[in-house]
């Protein structure tokens, strides 16, 4: 039987009782990850910052998992408003800038936790 394996990540931490991301065999799932300051744990006024942050944990999980941001598999963007999609093209031009190696990728427009205007979860396989 595959072991889960959970991977903390500084800054990231829930206020529920749920890891940042789990591994199970070659397979990594994040939880709902948020643009929260690495350092601080405090949510930027800056939705950019917050955007970067999120890219930043996302690197993060996948040094941790023992992979790197190409076996990321699946990301799911959520926003509050749809407006924000450019700015998470900047990031995402920056991590994934060759278009013939990209995950795939949705974006929703959602309701998010007060103070939130953007939320991933990923999928990856190693």
């Amino acid at each position: 039987m595959v072991k889960r394996e959970v991977l903390h990540i500084k800054g990231s931490e829930h206020q529920n009782p749920i890891p940042t991301a789990v591994k199970i065999g070659n397979m990594v799932y994040t939880s709902a990850l948020i643009g929260s300051d690495p350092e601080t744990g405090e949510m930027p006024e800056d939705v950019n910052k917050e955007i970067r942050n999120l890219f930043y944990y996302v690197e993060e999980i996948m040094k941790a998992a023992g992979g790197t941001t190409d076996n990321i598999a699946h990301l799911s963007v959520y926003m509050v408003d749809r407006k924000y999609k450019e700015n998470v093209n900047i990031e995402w031009l920056k991590m994934f800038p060759h278009a013939d190696n990209r995950p795939a990728r949705h974006t929703t427009e959602k309701s998010l936790r007060q103070g939130l205007r953007v939320q991933f979860e990923m999928t990856a396989v190693l």
